[in-house]
């Protein structure tokens, strides 16, 4: 099965939802001349890392951001790894990837399991404690989000429970690219899956980001890499391949999980 994916790698107006909608508006209609089966935006595309205000930025519930994908979803007839947004609640501020199909349905949500620390995160977000399963054209994947990727059993968890292929979103700094690339072609390898990663381009008051969106094979190899600057990244996956490759090299049924 083929799967046409687009990834929206954008820079973000610092602490601006109101400017990122209408970016992101513009930047949809320009990747539908793609003509993708599944959008995927970066992580906190809303907001960015203006993480002190988010008692007044934030979303609430992420309403907004979801009624924003729906009518995308619907007038474009596309699904959407929605990146992640600044989630409010009574309970407090949560990083929140959004899943939202081609008929309008949001379909998942996941909230960051690991907290940046070096970015402040666990200052003013709260952790999730989901896993980032879902279900989109009749097939199974997973969604993490920037830090995680750096947690091999985190992905495993998802994997193993069926995932053919990883979408990951990021804010992820230039400063640290070739952990960026290693780790993303690492995980395709060792879970025999595809890797679809969204980053963010372009600056904030602290922070230079890396882009460098990447679609790498259950191989590690890469399909398509993005520069550093604002992009549409495209690539054609062939969901069959997983199944294959998992029977050439069988390390799903060679694990050892009630030693590890």
């Amino acid at each position: 099965m083929k799967v046409k994916i687009t990834c929206v790698q954008m820079d973000i107006a610092f602490g601006n939802p109101n400017k990122n909608y209408e970016i992101a508006e513009k930047r949809i209609e320009e990747a539908m001349r793609e003509n993708p089966d599944i959008i995927v935006f970066p992580e906190l595309w809303t907001t960015g890392y203006d993480l002190k205000r988010l008692d007044t930025i934030a979303d609430k519930n992420a309403g907004t951001t979801i009624e924003f994908f729906k009518n995308a979803a619907k007038k474009y007839h596309v699904h959407f790894v929605g990146g992640s947004v600044a989630n409010r609640s009574d309970k407090g501020v949560k990083n929140t990837l959004l899943i939202i199909n081609n008929e309008g349905q949001l379909v998942h949500s996941y909230s960051k399991l690991h907290l940046f620390k070096l970015m402040d995160e666990h200052l003013y977000l709260d952790a999730g404690e989901e896993k980032g399963l879902f279900e989109l054209v009749n097939r199974t994947f997973g969604g993490v989000i920037c830090y995680d990727i750096r947690f091999p059993e985190w992905i495993r968890a998802h994997t193993a429970n069926g995932a053919e292929a990883l979408f990951v979103v990021a804010e992820w700094p230039a400063t640290r690219l070739s952990h960026w690339r290693s780790l993303l072609i690492a995980r395709a390898i060792e879970n025999q899956c595809f890797v679809i990663a969204c980053n963010r381009s372009g600056h904030d008051p602290n922070n230079q980001f890396a882009g460098h969106s990447m679609i790498i094979d259950p191989w590690g190899e890469v399909l398509a890499e993005a520069g550093a600057n604002e992009e549409l990244l495209s690539a054609e996956i062939e969901l069959d391949l997983v199944k294959d490759i998992r029977k050439q090299i069988p390390i799903f049924e060679d694990r050892r999980p009630d030693l590890y």
